[in-house]
């Protein structure tokens, strides 16, 4: 009947048109395959971290031509076969090119193009892109490396630092031991070279008193001596002739300056034996005590001298 025939040759229609799209889609792959063999594989075998230069200079291996829709025959028998294959087809009306299959066949033909004469552009595209990436990732990395290196000098300089630390420690513990040591003999050296500068100046003091007493003295004699001759002129005469006599080379008796000295030196003697010397000598005393105190003092000896003259040290 009329709608058997209809429903068959819809059918066979829709088949037709349904292995057209297979045959197309299987086209559009091997040709996208192809593509990506020769343009995107170099790409993506770069694209990733630490990449090996020797992997990336390798030349892709040339894709295999499988012929046809993998038949293994030419392409160029296609378009014949092609040809004597759609006279019938459209002749029996088993394939109907409707809007919808116009509209997917050049979205198909527009893909199976772009991909086989832009996909290089593309892919190329990608790659500096890759590149560019890979480019700035070893850069970061070698960056890394170069600051990790730095790291392991400064540990391989510091990796004594624990000891050196410990043998510094040790030093300035015996160094400390060696002056706690020293400070109990110093005080004792420095009490010694303070002794020695009080004796020292006790005897200058003294050397001292005994010129001024003594000078003191010969002026004091000379004076008594010059005052009882001017008075006796029987002195007077005798030492005149003493002198002549010296002069002229005589022997004379004994010279009566001299005697005169000699006797004072004596009555001076006898009368220092009679009187009472302590008050003088404690006011020497005392002066010498006040002197020896004042020293002790801007020094910063550890000593003071009593009233008595006794040293004492201090606390």
């Amino acid at each position: 009947s009329a709608d058997n025939v209809l429903n068959t040759h819809t059918h066979n229609t829709t088949s037709t048109a349904t292995m057209l799209r297979a045959a197309a889609s299987t086209l559009a792959k091997r040709s996208v395959q192809r593509t990506n063999a020769g343009a995107l594989a170099p790409s993506s075998a770069s694209f990733h971290f630490t990449a090996r230069r020797e992997e990336e200079s390798k030349e892709p291996a040339a894709a295999k031509d499988e012929g046809f829709m993998g038949t293994g025959i030419s392409h160029l028998y296609a378009i014949p076969l092609g040809v004597c294959a759609a006279v019938p087809i459209l002749e029996f009306q088993w394939f109907r090119p409707n809007e919808e299959m116009l509209l997917a066949s050049t979205f198909v033909a527009f893909c199976v193009v772009a991909y086989t004469k832009g996909g290089a552009a593309i892919a190329n595209g990608f790659k500096e892109e890759a590149d560019a990436m890979l480019k700035i990732q070893n850069e970061a990395e070698d960056q890394v490396i170069a600051k990790m290196e730095e790291n392991l000098e400064y540990m391989k300089i510091t990796e004594n630092i624990v000891s050196d630390y410990q043998d510094v420690f040790d030093l300035t513990k015996q160094s400390y031991e060696k002056l706690n040591a020293a400070g109990k003999i110093k005080p004792q050296h420095q009490l010694k070279a303070q002794v020695e500068k009080v004796l020292g100046m006790i005897a200058v003091e003294e050397q001292n008193s005994y010129e001024k007493a003594k000078v003191a003295m010969m002026a004091e004699a000379t004076e008594a001596v010059t005052a009882k001759f001017l008075s006796d002129a029987t002195l007077q005469k005798a030492a005149l002739d003493s002198a002549l006599g010296k002069i002229a080379g005589k022997n004379t008796a004994e010279d009566p300056v001299q005697k005169a000295f000699v006797t004072y030196f004596q009555e001076k003697a006898a009368a220092a034996k009679k009187a009472d010397a302590s008050a003088e000598l404690k006011d020497a005393r005392a002066t010498m005590i006040a002197k020896m105190n004042a020293v002790a003092e801007n020094e910063g000896f550890y000593f003071r001298f009593d009233a008595t003259g006794q040293p004492k040290l201090l606390a």
